[in-house]
């Protein structure tokens, strides 16, 4: 029988309060790997990743409880956090660390040599890490998110209702798109803001500021955070996704668009052109600009109001791209052939 993979998670995977690409992945994985071999959670509350003693605690022991030879998939922003509470347990486990955001800390550095594997959401973020930790490099692999099926967004003609899903935090460059469609006044369009208005109330409170400033107070909404049925009516309503991230380490939000055949404009960042893809005939359903560019985000965003033909094309590749977006299955069975390289290797130590 196949062993049991024991899996440590942040103690906010499942708050509806805190939702996060990160945790979602987390749930779809566990939930996802169940039809490979058994899984057993373990949720540890804490300020992850800058714990607390009492953090630490208890992730301490529910690692000393964990039995001799166990596979245990340690979240990345745990495990990035405690090298020394991992180290000790190096050889008695077969350590795999789920690294959904590369910081490039000496820490996280130590945490990675203590695994058996380490698995990242794209090509991008494993050429990263293999860059900066060479010799941890053949053990680095890549399980990327999935998309479920959904059905197509209805659209208008015109492209006008933009929507951006992504917490409100400094990373995710609302203060760009807002800059950058201060300057289309004279367009047709509404934007929706999905995301937690909670992370960083001051920056929040300093763009609805800038928003009101430029006279766009009822053309931006800021609905806060969104529970996955909430965000999926969103999407359902929604003619462009907009993605103005200034990193990224793949971007479930463009593939969620992608799911329901709604273009993208995103920042060519990270794992970001990677979720956008092209369809198997080249067609490539959205745009990409620099990050940190309300010009260029700007231009983009015209184009994609201005040009009935360019709206055309990229929904038509958004519509092509879409049944060929592998979904949660694939992620897991992934995920399920690694952990099995991950025991054969350290069996053969």
């Amino acid at each position: 029988m196949t062993s049991t993979v024991h899996v440590v998670l942040p103690g906010d995977v499942d708050d509806p309060a805190t939702p996060s690409g990160g945790n979602y992945y987390d749930r779809r994985l566990c939930d996802g790997l169940r039809a490979h071999r058994p899984v057993r959670e373990h949720p540890v509350r804490g300020a992850w990743p800058q714990p607390a003693p009492a953090d630490r605690g208890r992730l301490a022991d529910v690692l000393a409880a964990l039995p001799d030879q166990a596979t245990a998939v340690v979240d990345g922003l745990i495990a990035s956090a405690v090298p020394d509470l991992l180290q000790p347990h190096s050889v008695r486990l077969r350590l795999i660390t789920l690294m959904h955001m590369p910081l490039g800390t000496p820490a996280e550095g130590q945490a990675l040599r203590a695994c058996a594997a380490v698995v990242t959401t794209s090509e991008w973020a494993r050429t990263l890490l293999s860059r900066l930790y060479a010799d941890s490099s053949d053990r680095i692999h890549v399980a990327a998110p999935g998309a479920d099926a959904a059905p197509i967004a209805t659209g208008t003609a015109a492209g006008s209702r933009l929507l951006t899903v992504a917490a409100v935090t400094p990373i995710k460059g609302h203060d760009i798109l807002v800059d950058a469609l201060a300057t289309l006044a004279d367009r047709q369009w509404t934007l929706d803001c999905a995301g937690s208005l909670d992370r960083d109330p001051a920056y929040a409170r300093s763009l609805q500021d800038r928003v009101r400033a430029a006279g766009l107070a009822d053309r931006i909404r800021w609905h806060g955070a969104r529970t996955r049925e909430e965000i999926a009516r969103g999407y359902g309503d929604a003619d462009l996704l907009v993605h103005p991230t200034r990193t990224e380490t793949f971007g479930m939000v463009v593939t969620e668009a992608l799911a329901r055949g709604i273009p993208v404009v995103a920042s060519d960042v990270g794992g970001v052109p990677e979720a956008l893809g092209a369809t198997s005939d080249g067609g490539v359903p959205g745009l990409l600009v620099p990050p940190d560019d309300p010009a260029a985000l700007a231009a983009a965003l015209r184009a994609w109001l201005d040009d009935e033909g360019l709206r055309a094309r990229l929904r038509q590749a958004a519509v092509s791209r879409r049944p060929e977006l592998p979904g949660w299955d694939v992620t897991a069975a992934r995920f399920a052939e690694i952990l099995t390289l991950a025991e054969a290797s350290r069996a053969h130590r």
